[in-house]
């Protein structure tokens, strides 16, 4: 093969990547045209990083799932979960004048059991799914009913808050004038691109999402990669759920309910195929931005927070039709 022949076909592989990084381009161009000394202030780059991370982190999740061809509906309730069970280990068992290295350990038992409990919801989503069979939006929407009525049970519908303030730097805090959740975020995305992209899990993963009964003849046990995947968008739930209440300093049993639906918009957006088997973490990456890039834009603008929506849809159906024409033309 060519030299040529070779560089056509690295950009045919990318060409989605290289289409969206290129609208991202030219919406960053209008609107720092249209918002002169607004949109590229470091205030208003620093606000967009501050809203990145606990949505980016979710879409993560979310992705993971979309690509053996399933669909995760519980990671919000499971993020909610997760962080009323850390919020009330905290503020229980954290006093005024407790010391540093006393604080230190509430601190990571109470993250450890959240994790813990979003990587238990993770494994009866996959146990469920594999081993039962149920499909996975109703496996999903049966936990997601299951776990919002738990948190609706312990916090009987109130805010938990007054976290201990080394925690809220989780989420609030910058480092170098770069917020600390956006480090998380990447932190997250390259972990997750190194599993898709440099293991024998993420490459099963592509294979269940292509064709599960030609992977489960190769010899690859796909309950086993099924409850894994599962398992690991519930931790990245946890991670997310973590985001939100150092943001918020405080937890509660609705928070991010209008994020399901986004993490799902953002995944199509960067390339995920609904029908699993195909898709890039750096794809669903630029998507997150683009998405941040309108909403920032449009509420500079004064623009009502609903249009922002409808155009967010509007954009997702112009890309796919772009892509199904794509598809037809090949």
């Amino acid at each position: 093969m060519s030299k040529s022949d070779n560089k056509r076909g690295i950009l045919s592989k990318n060409s989605e990547i290289l289409s969206l990084g290129v609208i991202l381009a030219v919406l960053i161009l209008l609107f720092s045209l249209a918002l002169p000394g607004k949109f590229l202030r470091p205030s208003n780059l620093q606000s967009m990083a501050f809203q990145l991370p606990e949505l980016g982190v979710l879409a993560f999740a979310m992705m993971i799932t979309m690509l053996t061809g399933g669909i995760n509906l519980s990671i919000i309730s499971s993020a909610n979960l997760s962080g009323i069970i850390m919020a009330m280990i905290l503020t229980r068992n954290v006093t005024p004048n407790m010391g540093g290295g006393d604080l230190g350990w509430i601190i990571f038992l109470a993250i450890l059991a959240g994790m813990s409990i979003s990587l238990a919801v993770g494994l009866v989503n996959g146990m469920i799914i594999a081993y039962i069979g149920i499909s996975p939006i109703l496996a999903t929407l049966g936990t997601m009913t299951l776990l919002e009525g738990i948190s609706l049970v312990i916090t009987r519908g109130y805010v938990i808050s007054g976290l201990p303030r080394s925690l809220l730097v989780i989420g609030n805090g910058t480092f170098l004038g770069v917020p600390v959740p956006l480090f998380i975020l990447i932190a997250v995305a390259i972990a997750v691109a190194i599993l898709l992209n440099k293991t024998r899990l993420g490459l099963s993963t592509y294979m269940i999402g292509s064709n599960i009964k030609a992977t489960g003849f190769s010899g690859i046990n796909t309950n086993k990669v099924t409850i894994l995947v599962y398992m690991i968008s519930g931790l990245l739930a946890g991670i997310a759920s973590l985001i939100m209440i150092a943001r918020f300093n405080s937890a509660k049993a609705g928070y991010g309910s209008s994020y399901l639906l986004v993490t799902v918009l953002v995944s199509v957006l960067g390339g995920i195929n609904p029908n699993g088997g195909f898709g890039k973490v750096s794809g669903v990456f630029i998507g997150l931005i683009l998405l941040q890039v309108i909403s920032s834009g449009l509420n500079l603008l004064g623009i009502s927070q609903f249009l922002t929506l409808a155009l967010w849809g509007a954009l997702l159906l112009g890309v796919e039709t772009l892509r199904l024409a794509k598809r037809r033309v090949r």
